[in-house]
């Protein structure tokens, strides 16, 4: 796993513009296959429910229910996100109080897919958000 002060340093460079999210996200993902050991393939039944394979994107998607139009339409690399939340619990003082063990773990559990499908009547609107 890349080290906290790697990861800092690129998240840094994303907030300096000298390269973009996605770019960082290929970094990361590049220092972790460095650093993990590789591990003989398993066979399918006991890999999990998706064959092994890790979410690499948290999507969030907001549609109008009216319109059927996509208010937000948002990828994040799953690679950035607990690392952006550490960053931001310092800024954020209502998220100080969530695991970010738990939320890492949950994230590379191995679930891919829709994981929150809520229609919210009152606003008209649609939320789902995806492990992909």
């Amino acid at each position: 796993m890349a080290s906290t002060e790697e990861r800092m340093r690129i998240l840094m460079m994303i907030q300096e513009g000298k390269i973009s999210a996605a770019e960082g996200a290929r970094l990361i993902e590049a220092l972790e296959e460095i650093s993990e050991p590789s591990a003989p393939a398993s066979p399918p039944s006991a890999a999990g429910p998706t064959g092994g394979k890790k979410p690499h994107y948290l999507r969030v998607l907001i549609t109008d229910t009216d319109t059927g139009k996509a208010r937000v339409n948002v990828s994040l690399p799953v690679s950035l996100i607990n690392s952006g939340l550490r960053m931001g619990a310092r800024f954020a003082p209502e998220i100080e109080g969530l695991d970010m063990e738990d939320l890492n773990a949950w994230l590379n559990s191995g679930e891919i897919g829709q994981i929150v499908d809520v229609f919210d009547e009152e606003d008209g609107e649609h939320v789902e958000v995806f492990l992909e």
